[in-house]
């Protein structure tokens, strides 16, 4: 390996120690005394119940972790969006699990909570996943009611959820273990089976207070809607436990009961390892994604045997298109290519730029692999699509939108990875979040923003200085590039894998030698969903 490499392998080594040391934080919840209150009712932490209700020796693919990360600061973070989530294995079904986490303002849901939970449903539902709620919540975040009440996006639209995905034959069930209030109290009663654990689970429209405070009356919580209440009075649970171990065994009897649905049949080999050392993924990023490197290396070091059967080599050459297996899974892999080449005419194009043939060439690729039913994989390192009069000329927006038709019209699974830069309608045209990947995943090194930092800090500053010369205000030298400093340290926040992950403009920050493991597993989920609607292209110019 040369000095580059090692170079390269130290930085993301970094990067990838640093985004773990983050997690370990973020695992703890509400802090150490949160979770010792937790053992003092003798209830199981979010983590701790979701790795007692997985199958032994199975992995849990977890979703969000870094939702709310560095936000709601004011009101005393909320980490991981105050919720567990992600793909586990309970008695050999896959299903999507969503823990309340308690030691996080009680399990109150914030505005990020709320769209995290609504993402759940979505994989839930586009995959046909048994959904498991563990519940321990009390409400809406009031401070921030507004931000989570009332809107299409928000609180409601999770029983709206409950409703539709009953209708679509997904099992729900859901677990009462700690208190379950007001809104919230719809969804264990709108899941198909209602487990709850006694002295701990209790259900209610309004609690103790508040009842006193609307109506007078004096009544404790068990009373009102603790295990017992309703399991022998209101008949709205079903089952009741004395700890919280047997109410998750009791899951486990109810999902190994389930029928088996018609899959999607995708094609599906024996799986083996790439020939190349996924290890030394670490080392071919170049440092800041700011050099070229050939793309054809990250993915012989992902897919099977390192074998990649590409499609169109010799044309289009900035964008990689072909064929390969993930863990045994046939896929159809578009990727930028970040190498600096030559086209026909000896002209060199930019790596990492989409030009008009390679965005043909991705196109015509994206509709063999819906003709094929074979799932695509999208590997994002793109600043974007390339600008100028000769590109304008050739039609380079022409051609754009017909890659974009094609990513949005797809109707086999994506997965995206981005894996370095992620800028303006590249994102769009590589399958960014806007156009329903299945899954969505980022390494430490991605940046996703409209342009790169350094353009669009100048950018900015150009308008801002104009704005203060156009008042009359002069401008020193010192001051614009002071300006022009505080401009690109803000914009470079805001293009992070964090700054995303913390939105959920990702599914969650991955190891980049964990790639291969999360496609498997998102394939795995998509092909739990036979529905697979024709493949049909709207108007576009050829």
């Amino acid at each position: 390996m040369n000095l580059e490499f090692n170079k390269n392998e130290d930085n993301m080594k970094l990067a990838v120690s640093h985004m773990r040391q983050l997690y370990e934080k973020i695992k703890l919840g509400g802090g150490k005394k949160a979770i010792e209150k937790q053992k003092e009712k003798n209830k199981l932490t979010a983590r701790q119940r979701i790795e007692y209700l997985i199958d032994d020796n199975t992995s849990f693919t977890e979703i969000g972790a870094f939702a709310g990360y560095e936000m709601y600061a004011e009101h005393g973070g909320c980490p991981a969006g105050g919720t567990v989530a992600g793909l586990g294995y309970v008695s050999g079904r896959q299903c999507v699990i969503l823990a309340n986490d308690q030691t996080v303002k009680a399990g109150a849901w914030f505005p990020i909570t709320g769209k995290k939970n609504l993402r759940m449903q979505e994989i839930a539902m586009e995959n046909r996943l048994p959904l498991i709620y563990l519940v321990d919540s009390a409400g809406v975040y009031l401070p921030l009611q507004d931000e989570i009440f009332p809107d299409k996006e928000h609180f409601g639209r999770i029983f709206r959820n409950n409703a539709r995905m009953s209708g679509m034959g997904i099992t729900q069930i859901a677990a009462v273990m700690g208190a379950c209030v007001a809104g919230g109290a719809y969804l264990p009663i709108m899941s198909d089976e209602t487990l709850m654990v006694e002295g701990n689970g209790s259900i209610y429209l309004a609690g103790p207070y508040l009842v006193k405070a609307a109506v007078g009356e004096n009544v404790d919580t068990e009373t009102l809607g603790g295990a017992a209440t309703h399991t022998e009075i209101s008949g709205i649970a079903d089952y009741k436990f004395d700890t919280e171990e047997t109410c998750l065994d009791q899951i486990k009897k109810i999902i190994s009961k389930i029928g088996h649905n018609p899959r999607a049949g995708f094609d599906r080999a024996t799986p083996a390892p790439p020939k190349k050392d996924p290890e030394e993924l670490y080392g071919i990023l170049p440092v800041g994604n700011l050099k070229p490197y050939d793309m054809v290396e990250v993915i012989e070091r992902i897919v099977d045997n390192s074998e990649f059967e590409q499609f169109k080599q010799d044309y289009g050459k900035t964008m990689l298109c072909g064929y390969a297996r993930i863990d045994g899974w046939a896929v159809g892999i578009v990727a930028n290519q970040r190498l600096v080449i030559k086209n026909k005419k000896g002209e060199l194009q930019l790596g990492g730029v989409i030009y008009n043939d390679s965005a043909d060439k991705a196109a015509r690729f994206i509709m063999n692999c819906n003709q094929k039913k074979i799932p695509l994989v999208f590997l994002q390192d793109v600043t974007g699509f390339m600008v100028g009069s000769r590109s304008e000329h050739s039609g380079i927006i022409k051609d754009g939108a017909k890659l974009v038709n094609a990513v949005a019209n797809s109707v086999v699974p994506k997965i995206t990875i981005v894996i370095g830069n992620s800028f303006g309608a590249g994102n769009y045209a590589m399958c960014g979040k806007a156009y329903d990947p299945r899954f969505i995943y980022a390494w430490p090194s991605a940046k996703i923003a409209v342009m790169g930092g350094e353009q669009a800090a100048k950018t900015m500053l150009q308008i801002q200085v104009a704005g203060m010369k156009a008042k009359g205000i002069e401008v020193t030298s010192e001051e614009e590039q002071k300006i022009l400093n505080d401009i690109k340290d803000k914009y470079e926040k805001q293009t992070t894998a964090y700054y995303a992950a913390a939105r959920l403009w990702v599914d969650d920050i991955i190891d980049p030698i964990e790639t291969r493991n999360v496609i498997s597993e998102g394939i795995t989920a998509a092909s739990h969903n036979p529905e697979i609607a024709n493949f049909k292209l709207g108007v576009f110019q050829v």
